[in-house]
């Protein structure tokens, strides 16, 4: 398995937005999200932080 490709609808979606922001508005430290993302994650984790990547981009498009 190629362990770059895990997660990586994620970490394409994040783009530039800083893993501290994400892990913030998640409401945990920056490390677990890095920890978070060494394994392929449920639907469900994906969906959650998917949710929080689009909702960080959205308020950076109204500023």
């Amino acid at each position: 398995m190629n362990y770059f490709k895990r997660n990586l609808e994620i970490r394409k979606a994040k783009g530039s937005i800083p893993n501290w922001l994400v892990a913030e508005k998640l409401g945990i430290h920056e490390n677990s999200l890095y920890r978070l993302l060494r394994q392929e994650l449920p639907n469900e984790k994906k969906e959650e932080i998917l949710d929080v990547i689009k909702k960080i981009k959205s308020r950076q498009e109204e500023e």
